[in-house]
């Protein structure tokens, strides 16, 4: 059962939920059992689908929905929407696999509160369906520059995410971000619910201090994913939260070889080999819209991983004593933010939650002390 509303927000009255705190749809590693909980608690789950078929996507919304305890409490899916083609990054390509409009059908279906569009912008008529049919529309952004763009199609939500953030995301930092797009969404109103655009604001966001913070720079939620990484319920396999409690603040980079757009991760040998020896090639690969690390899984697959640059770098790193075995666990990358260094203890997700909303609370109260009396003379 969600603990009492302490905090309320444009977003907490929009979706009808307790605490302004939003899961992060990180695909498996957080997954339909901890979307499923942080609603429970009283925040809004949002569901990752990546590289999913319609079918993967219903079974995953169906098993949320299973773990609800009110089967008519709010809920999210993120979908990865970038542009392909144009100018646009050569290495990009569709996720939907040109099943988009049958995901969609399946979210409107399964009565979603909430769609999310990251890495790029939905179709015009995508946003219209969703409008049609009640559902909200937010666009993920890593700069001001794209709000323009988001708002020409009637976002009613932006989620600002700064560049501390884990996965895909840009350089510039929260505290820059979140008051450069509360300015920039100033005037706009949501075309479906005729209130004001608001701003989310993601990256690095782990605790209540960061909330309260959040808040004061005038979003009305928080977008959290690292935090929610380290939690029972996280589909993340124990490998992914064991990097996430052991990570330092030098442990993350952001990196182009997995997905050619900037992903922030656990640094490892192999990602590292690519960074400081292979810039050159990185450049080269993505221009051709190959993705790095593919190159190199296509020669370990076939047989030739002693030939990889990889490889030999691997073992300059780690020893001599490194086979194929372990350049394919580091092919592997471990999505996190900088704030992996701050987040050491998995705990249930109503926990974090309750924590987050208590410290929020706390900070608001001791910042409203600062306030000087007025002189009643």
């Amino acid at each position: 059962m969600a603990s009492p509303q302490k905090i309320r927000t444009e977003i907490t009255d929009l979706f009808k939920i307790n605490h302004p705190i939003l899961l992060a749809g990180m695909n498996v590693a957080a997954g339909p059992k901890l979307a499923a909980a942080v609603t429970n608690a009283g925040g809004l789950g949002v569901l990752g689908g990546i590289n999913y078929t319609p079918e993967m996507l219903k079974d995953q919304i169906d098993e949320l929905k299973s773990h609800l305890h009110d089967k008519k409490a709010p809920f999210g899916v993120d979908l990865l929407l970038p542009q392909v083609g144009g100018n646009a990054r050569k290495t990009n390509y569709d996720y939907t696999k040109g099943k988009l409009d049958q995901l969609i059908d399946i979210i409107i279906e399964s009565g979603a509160k909430l769609f999310v569009s990251a890495v790029g912008v939905p179709p015009r008529h995508v946003v219209e369906k969703l409008h049609k049919n009640g559902i909200i529309y937010m666009n993920m952004i890593g700069h001001p520059k794209h709000v323009k763009k988001c708002l020409d199609l009637g976002v009613d939500i932006i989620c600002a995410q700064g560049g501390e953030g884990g996965g895909h995301t840009g350089d510039i930092a929260t505290t820059v971000l979140i008051p450069a797009v509360v300015q920039a969404v100033k005037g706009h109103k949501s075309p479906l619910t005729g209130r004001p655009v608001q701003v989310i604001a993601a990256g690095g966001i782990h605790n209540g201090q960061l909330l309260a913070a959040a808040l004061m720079m005038g979003a009305s939620a928080v977008w959290v994913g690292t935090r929610f990484v380290l939690s029972e319920e996280a589909g993340a396999p124990e490998s992914h939260k064991e990097a996430v409690r052991t990570a330092s603040f030098d442990d993350t980079v952001r990196t182009l070889i997995f997905t050619g757009r900037p992903l922030r991760v656990r640094k490892n040998p192999y990602i590292m080999n690519w960074e400081e020896e292979r810039q050159q090639e990185i450049k080269e690969l993505t221009s051709q819209g190959k993705l790095p690390y593919e190159a190199d899984l296509d020669k370990v697959m076939s047989g030739e991983a002693e030939q990889t640059p990889a490889l030999k770098g691997l073992k300059e790193s780690a020893g001599d004593d490194v086979d194929v075995e372990d350049l394919l666990d580091q092919f592997r990358p471990f999505l996190m933010g900088q704030c992996a260094a701050v987040c050491n203890d998995k705990k249930p997700a109503k926990q974090i939650v309750d924590e987050f909303i208590d410290d929020a609370t706390a900070c608001l109260k001791q910042g409203n002390s600062y306030l000087a009396r007025e002189s009643k003379l």
